[in-house]
């Protein structure tokens, strides 16, 4: 009688150690859910709470954590046991890691080479043999719920912060661009584009509220006018299990704000001899950016508005100024004449006077050289004229003198010309040339 007395208080004692009472002060701490890639690994950070724990840790002979798919029901038939640290069983994965220490409290979990039909709920469960045994799964806590993983075929974008960037120009930017990074040991790499060559970049793997884990990168960079309406661009590559990696983007763009630059003036032939005068000017916001026209050396303004049409006869320099809420900006002068137009930016009527000077010397060349030309015709005529003239008379003396033979012909074709003058006499001829053939020679030149 005395042993089944000790028989049976040995087995309520037992049914006690493995329940807990309603004071039994147990729970654990993990994200309520995780994204995990498929072909990737998901980390589930854990840890738990029992009172004292120190104490049923001293009683116990050995402890081990369970990880149950689907139903927090131990016993269910329904229940699914993906894992158990206590003979390393490892049902509907390839791997499964416990890489928390649970002596320490520390229930972290590694599930490796995810698969679409992994999503599911989780449930963690601790055996102190032979002391406490509990599933921590608190419906009504919302702080302590189980945690959920869904696996995805793709990674959720990168996030820009902030997501509204509107800053005054040469201030100092920071942007983040943070992606999650379920599988710590395979994290993504974040990259930036089309970003200012100043842009300084830091990145880092920091650990989150919920205990999971991201890649934060920070981007760092003063901002230029030029830099209005850029579009930068954050991407986030997951490298995973299979052949092609995961890559997703974010774009943020940058709004600056900055009074008005590049002020100019653009001129523009018009009506007739009339120009239109057009002010330009980069400037945010442009909506309300206003155009004032002045003449040199005035103070009154004479137009408003981007545009003015000027006639020929309004010869003075010109300038506009540009105006928004940030500041303004003065373009520089432009010159109008009526001979010429704007001296400094009308090069079309510049390049034409000097055509029209070009083609003026060609006429005038070719006038002179057609008058020259003409006189050395009329000149030439006359020589020819007078060497026929002459050839006349000589034909004539010799004709008068048919007696002579064929050597006074020769002694005619030997007499130097060039010692003949006009009404003067010489005997500066051959000694074998008679009187009477000077005589006829006189008659000639006569």
């Amino acid at each position: 009688m005395a042993k089944k007395q000790i028989t049976s208080f040995i087995f309520i004692s037992s049914v006690l150690v493995h329940t807990h009472s309603a004071d039994e002060n147990y729970s654990a701490v993990m994200p309520q859910t995780v994204t995990a890639l498929t072909g990737s690994c998901v980390q589930i950070p854990c840890t738990f709470h029992i009172s004292d724990f120190k104490d049923k840790l001293n009683k116990a002979e050995s402890i081990y954590g369970i990880w149950l798919k689907t139903t927090s029901k131990f016993a269910e038939k329904d229940g699914f046991i993906a894992f158990n640290s206590s003979e390393n069983i490892i049902r509907g994965f390839s791997d499964i890691q416990m890489t928390g220490n649970l002596r320490e409290r520390n229930c972290t979990t590694v599930f490796n080479n995810i698969m679409k039909n992994h999503s599911d709920l989780y449930y963690f469960r601790l055996e102190m043999e032979p002391v406490f045994r509990v599933t921590f799964n608190p419906i009504k806590d919302d702080s302590k719920k189980t945690v959920r993983i869904n696996v995805t075929d793709s990674p959720q974008p990168p996030e820009l912060k902030p997501s509204d960037l509107t800053v005054m120009e040469e201030t100092t930017v920071n942007l983040s661009c943070s992606a999650e990074a379920p599988c710590p040991k395979q994290p993504p790499t974040i990259s930036w584009s089309n970003i200012p060559e100043s842009a300084h970049i830091t990145t880092q793997l920091q650990e989150k509220p919920d205990k999971t884990q991201s890649v934060v990168s920070k981007l760092t960079f003063k901002v230029s006018y030029k830099d209005h309406r850029r579009n930068i661009t954050c991407t986030a590559t997951y490298p995973r299990n299979t052949p092609d990696a995961s890559t997703v983007e974010t774009i943020v763009m940058l709004q600056v704000l900055f009074p008005p630059k590049e002020t100019h003036i653009i001129i523009t032939p018009s009506v007739g001899t009339n120009v239109t005068l057009t002010c330009k000017s980069r400037a945010s916001p442009s909506n309300d950016l206003n155009y004032t026209w002045y003449k040199h050396g005035e103070e009154t303004p004479i137009a408003w508005g981007a545009k003015i049409n000027l006639t020929q006869t309004q010869t003075r320099s010109y300038l506009c100024i540009a105006q928004n809420k940030h500041g303004k900006q003065s373009s520089e002068e432009v010159h109008h004449t009526a001979q010429s137009g704007f001296s400094h930016l009308v090069i079309f009527g510049c390049t034409g006077g000097l055509l029209a000077f070009l083609l003026l010397s060609a006429v005038f060349f070719y006038w002179m050289r057609t008058k020259a030309s003409r006189q050395a015709h009329v000149i030439g005529s006359d020589q020819a004229i007078n060497r026929d003239t002459m050839a006349t008379n000589n034909a004539t003396v010799i004709s008068n003198n048919g007696e002579k033979n064929e050597t006074d012909d020769l002694y005619y074709g030997e007499i130097d010309f060039s010692k003949l003058q006009t009404g003067h006499k010489t005997k500066e001829h051959s000694n074998n040339v008679s009187e009477t053939e000077y005589s006829e020679l006189q008659v000639t030149q006569r």
